[in-house]
């Protein structure tokens, strides 16, 4: 072949391999500006950019005070929390698949948002102020892990991955029959809708410290990630193998699992319940970019975070009252997950 028609397919293949890589940011930036002009009061884009801009620099945008209300203070911290919330779940259930060797892993499997919700239903059932509810559900997640964890290493002789996985679910499954339990005795007129539609999950009520009090979670778990990247990559082979390569792989779970859940609890904390975006971005992340963790956490953050904010949007738009974003994510993930499963080509490994 000439060099004249060697270099036109070189620049192809160079074009077909940069495009998974980019186009999750280009997603999440067309979500992000679809979201914020999206809603039952008409912004255009020019007035959303305009109100951004006066914000950010202090000069007044001279327009209506309306519509810097609705910009401002009610739909940015939505996307700002749909943002953090997504990417924080996508990026729990990308590390725990990778650790646990798991494609139908996700954070509910460490009992992470059993025991965020048991947490949180403790407080509206007590009465207590959001802040603390708040507190509670993130305390709750820590727990219901560290408990997974001590029953794990007491079992001694086992295959440890699956010791915590089966842990986790019967971890799970206790928190879920005290909620049951405390929904049974909840005032029916006030707390146990509360608590039903805290479960459902939603970011009706978030506020811009809402949001800013998942960030440094989120950038405390992100971290060891971030640093453990290409040990992390070692953790998808064999124990015995990933051993004998020099990773301690006991200290790594730990140190991945710790952040993960770190990052799951943050995130239930503030939004309740939201399921199958662990599960189900992460998947479609690996068919982009492929299992290089390098590659799959970016990716998969990105994505969890626009689906969040997609979702959101869609929440709110598509009925005269809001839509639980818990509902949303199950009708939309199942389906797309099955369809992943029947037409994925590339192995998850």
């Amino acid at each position: 072949m000439s060099k004249s028609g060697a270099l036109p397919e070189a620049g192809s293949r160079a074009g077909r391999s940069l495009f998974p890589v980019l186009l999750p940011p280009l997603l999440l930036a067309v979500v992000v500006i679809l979201a914020l002009s999206a809603g039952k009061y008409d912004v255009s884009l020019s007035d959303m950019a305009r109100v951004v801009w006066s914000r950010l620099t202090g000069t007044p945008s001279g327009l209506d005070a309306t519509i810097e209300t609705v910009v401002w203070n009610v739909r940015l911290p939505r996307v700002l929390a749909g943002l953090l919330v997504g990417a924080s779940l996508a990026t729990a259930g990308c590390v725990y698949q990778g650790l646990f060797r798991n494609p139908l892993v996700s954070p509910d499997i460490l009992g992470v948002s059993a025991g965020a919700s048991l947490g949180a239903v403790g407080g509206i059932f007590l009465s207590l102020p959001v802040l603390a509810i708040q507190g509670m559900a993130f305390a709750g997640g820590l727990a219901a892990v560290a408990l997974v964890y001590a029953i794990g290493s007491m079992v001694r002789g086992r295959d440890p991955v699956l010791v915590l996985v089966l842990a986790g679910v019967a971890v799970g499954a206790l928190v879920g029959a005290c909620i049951s339990l405390l929904k049974v005795l909840a005032d029916p007129y006030n707390q146990l809708p509360a608590i039903t539609f805290w479960l459902l999950g939603s970011l009706a009520s978030i506020t811009r410290a809402d949001a800013a009090s998942i960030l440094p979670a989120m950038l405390l778990g992100l971290v060891p990630m971030v640093l453990l990247r290409w040990r992390m990559n070692l953790m998808t082979l064999d124990e015995e193998e990933a051993r004998a390569l020099g990773i301690e792989t006991g200290r790594l779970r730990l140190v991945l699992v710790s952040a993960a859940t770190l990052m799951t609890a943050a995130a239930v904390s503030v939004s309740g319940i939201i399921g199958w975006v662990g599960l189900v971005m992460p998947h479609i992340a690996r068919s982009l970019v492929g299992p290089d963790f390098g590659r799959l956490l970016p990716a998969s953050l990105m994505l969890g975070g626009g689906y969040m904010v997609g979702v959101d949007a869609l929440a709110r738009t598509i009925a005269g009252i809001e839509v639980p974003l818990g509902i949303l994510t199950a009708v939309i993930g199942a389906p797309f997950f099955l369809w992943l499963l029947v037409s994925g080509r590339r192995g998850w490994q």
